[in-house]
């Protein structure tokens, strides 16, 4: 077992600049993670540090290091120790690595080869933990307690995630760094964007599309402002998740459609599978009222679509996945019981028909927006390096 390298807590200000080696999947690929990753990793270089990323899957067309700050130097298709090889060298030859952990993003038995890799780097190590269970099967709940064994420093993102980990998990609690999630937008961005010719108020939903978001409880709210005129538009915004078409196609689209058809809301929703760029999202979120996020986990630590929508201020009204009930809490948005379209039709009409109360969630969102940015967030990561790579130079002298 690698054994934890001492760290001071965290001040202001940054750190020296570092090499940083980033272990996750990379976009072009389509899941909340690469997004994250490449967030995190554009905020380093911004700050002066340098950064490699080893992509889990396959390589893909703009890989390798150039002029243009292309990222992407390694990929990892084969996780064999002479596939890992090449992985290996780039890892080690950075200051800090920082690994990505969520049970569905590697190869194995619940993601467990990552175990393998992070046995063969010698630089300290910086675990992300994405998911932390409050019930893991006795398999997750081993490779997760691995993983921060091998880890210098464990970072959550939210305050219910470090709780859960606490009680669920044989960790190092010294090792448990908070830092949240980063906002891929501008911050406050004021009153909703002014649609030209548009009288309705629009509600939207975004990211990729699945079961377990919900939608269909956010479609049957819409019974509960009926009565408003003219009557909210819904927008849902988002291709559906690759894994989930191609296990099922687009079936859970299918029922959504289905289901606004069945309702008589049809000719209030709108389903929008149209890839956007972050301006063109940014746009796309700005011309919204409110953001509903309708999910049915209980087991949702961290959500970039929440964050973004704060850090944009727009009101949201949300189920009470546990990101929501905790960044919300102080006021920028409303939180009602999962699986409850009533609850949720009865928040949605609060916040548009009540200006003060939406103006209010508003000021609020924009008031906790500056902490979210990633110019912030990514700073943190840099001085917790930064900490931990001093730490091991002291003691190898």
């Amino acid at each position: 077992m690698r054994s934890a390298v001492p760290v001071m807590p965290l001040t202001q200000g940054f750190g020296a600049a570092r090499s940083f080696g980033v272990v996750s999947t990379f976009p072009p690929t389509s899941c909340g993670i690469a997004t994250f990753s490449a967030a995190l990793a554009r905020g380093l270089v911004d700050g002066g540090a340098t950064v490699d990323v080893v992509r889990c899957g396959d390589r893909q067309p703009g890989d390798g290091r150039s002029g243009d700050g292309r990222l992407v130097t390694a990929a990892i298709t084969d996780w064999s120790r002479g596939g890992r090889a090449e992985a290996t060298r780039v890892l080690n030859a950075t200051d800090v690595v920082i690994v990505q952990h969520e049970y569905g993003l590697y190869p194995g038995a619940d993601g467990d080869s990552i175990l393998t890799l992070m046995g063969d780097i010698d630089v300290p190590l910086v675990v992300v933990a994405h998911t932390v269970l409050t019930e893991p099967t006795p398999h997750q709940r081993d490779v997760l307690e691995r993983v921060c064994a091998l880890a210098d420093a464990v970072v959550v993102m939210t305050k219910t995630a470090r709780d859960r980990l606490f009680a669920g998990f044989d960790v190092v609690q010294s090792k448990v760094h908070l830092i949240p999630h980063g906002a891929a937008t501008p911050q406050g961005a004021g009153p909703a964007m002014h649609r030209q010719g548009a009288l309705t108020q629009r509600l939207l939903t975004w990211g990729l599309l699945g079961p377990g978001k919900g939608i269909e409880w956010a479609i049957d709210a819409l019974a509960a402002v009926s009565d408003l005129h003219p009557h909210p538009e819904y927008v849902v915004a988002g291709a559906t998740h690759p894994k989930v078409r191609e296990q099922h196609g687009e079936a859970y689209r299918e029922m959504l459609i289905d289901r606004a058809a069945s309702s008589g809301s049809a000719e209030h929703v709108v389903f929008d599978d149209t890839y956007r760029d972050l301006p063109a999202l940014i746009e796309l979120v700005r011309t919204a009222d409110v953001v509903v996020l309708p999910y049915d986990s209980h087991d949702q630590v961290t959500s970039g679509v929440l964050v973004d929508a704060v850090a944009l201020g727009r009101p949201v009204v949300s189920t009470a996945f546990p990101h929501a009930v905790e960044l919300l809490a102080s006021g920028a948005g409303i939180v009602v019981p999962q699986r409850d379209p009533e609850a949720l039709g009865q928040a949605i009409r609060s916040v548009l028909t009540d200006h003060a109360l939406a103006a209010s969630m508003a000021a609020e969102a924009r008031r906790l927006a500056p902490s979210l940015s990633w110019t912030a967030v990514a700073g943190r990561y840099a001085r917790l390096g930064d900490r931990l790579a001093s730490a091991r130079q002291a003691v190898a002298s």
